[in-house]
């Protein structure tokens, strides 16, 4: 009997503590993992260095060997990592932030390249004179996913330069569960009024992602065709901009913060569906771009706020 009341103890204080202790969820992922979402399945799918070697890096230089040429490889990022560079990531790449590894200073570019994966890293505080934090430019299937990007708005607007640009008629790109924040001008996607000829290809996927403490550019979108949906815009000055042509298919994102949630200039469009302008209006003129060319799946309104803050930016495990 006194075993049996004992063992009642002790059971009735596990049960306790398992409820009153929170479940973490941790986010698993693997070196080889492959897009699942967006623009980049689409042309034969993005894979990175899937099946390459597994390189981890610690030191600027060894970070900037790593990611070099065209053979697939994986590259793991280790412990903070900082200078005042920006690093050309090569084909067939697949880039990974340990957990809490950081780039402070450094940022990764991937420049006429094709089947790129970066993945749970976090970078900050990039200067404008070596780049933007992610810079994408005339490539093609890339993935970029649960980033940490920021710097800071103690300086003035032109001290850095964006934390994540797709420019130079980027194709099949897929920007999901990142976090941008604490920045002047966030994500300038078609890079300039008179690129049209270029940017017309434009194809990029934003989803997931968590945008707060932002003056601008959240995105700023010329030209291409850009479906952005279940995305957090909080406190930022401005929001979508969709400019020069752009065709936006605009679905399930949620605002508060902003007198601007969805606007045009010179003459950009979008269908907007399902989403909570916080108070605010769209004032985008509708488009024609009204089913995206993948399946995906839409979060509920009502539920984007839980989902996206609790799992945006560097959160993933290995």
């Amino acid at each position: 009997m006194q075993f049996s009341s004992t063992f009642a103890v002790l059971f009735a204080l596990v049960v306790h503590f398992a409820a009153a202790t929170p479940t973490v969820l941790v986010k698993r992922a693997t070196y080889n993992d492959v897009a699942t979402v967006g623009y980049a399945t689409l042309n034969g799918g993005t894979t990175g260095g899937s099946g390459g070697p597994v390189t981890t890096v610690t030191t600027l230089d060894d970070l900037t060997s790593a990611v070099t040429g065209n053979s697939s490889k994986i590259v793991v990022i280790e412990g903070t990592i900082t200078g005042d560079a920006v690093v050309k990531v090569g084909s067939h790449t697949t880039v990974i932030g340990a957990a809490g590894s950081s780039l402070v200073g450094v940022g990764l570019r991937v420049l006429n390249e094709e089947n790129v994966i970066i993945r749970n890293v976090k970078i900050s505080k990039v200067l404008a004179s070596a780049g933007d934090a992610i810079g994408v430019q005339a490539s093609s299937q890339v993935w970029l996913d649960h980033l940490d990007l920021s710097s800071d708005r103690d300086h003035d607007k032109d001290y850095y330069d964006g934390l994540c640009d797709l420019t130079h008629g980027v194709t099949g790109i897929t920007v999901t569960n990142s976090k941008l924040y604490d920045h002047w001008k966030a994500s300038l996607i078609g890079h300039s009024d008179n690129n049209g000829a270029q940017d017309v290809a434009i194809t990029v996927t934003m989803a997931n992602n968590y945008w707060t403490d932002l003056n601008s550019r959240t995105p700023s979108f010329r030209f291409g065709h850009g479906h952005i949906f279940n995305n957090v815009f909080d406190d930022n000055n401005d929001g979508i901009n969709t400019r020069d042509g752009a065709q936006l298919l605009v679905e399930n994102n949620v605002w508060t913060g902003t007198d601007k949630p969805l606007y045009d200039t010179d003459d950009g469009f979008a269908v907007a569906t399902g989403n909570d302008f916080g108070g605010a209006s769209n004032t985008a003129p509708v488009g024609n771009f009204t089913t995206a060319p993948y399946a995906y799946t839409l979060i509920a309104t009502a539920d984007v706020r839980a989902s996206v803050v609790s799992s945006a930016g560097q959160t993933l495990a290995f």
